[in-house]
């Protein structure tokens, strides 16, 4: 398969979130700790159109968490993100605004890899491993 072996060789900088199984389409999602920006943050992996998606918890309205409860992060038509808090809501393909006061904005997204049964993140120069 062209470009695996150069995948297995940056499979050193991926972080692990999650067994592959534990994010279902539409379903909750699950939070996982990072620095973004030098801060402590949390980002978020959700599976949406059968692809495994991560953002930074963070709106694009007001810098809060989204999720309800732990891990809710979807409307109750599990078709749009949306934040607790304002009700800004999202295109989980994309972190686009869809409406709600986030006006233009979008989510910060995070470079996400599945391999092996597993989900994993990929560092920036904005979002890095949690600080020691």
């Amino acid at each position: 398969m062209p470009g695996l072996p150069n995948m297995r060789e940056s499979m050193s900088e991926l972080i692990p979130i999650c067994p592959s199984g534990d994010l279902s389409e539409g379903g909750r999602g699950v939070r996982f700790s990072l620095t973004a920006g030098g801060e402590d943050a949390t980002g978020f992996a959700v599976r949406y159109d059968g692809v495994a998606r991560a953002y930074l918890n963070r709106c694009a309205h007001v810098p809060i968490e989204l999720d309800w409860n732990e891990g809710e992060f979807f409307d109750s038509t599990g078709l749009y993100l949306m934040c607790s808090t304002h009700g800004a809501v999202y295109l989980p393909e994309s972190g686009h605004c869809a409406g709600g006061p986030c006006r233009g904005g979008k989510l910060r997204p995070i470079t996400v890899v599945e391999a092996d049964g597993m989900v994993f993140w990929q560092p920036d120069d904005y979002l890095t491993p949690v600080r020691a």
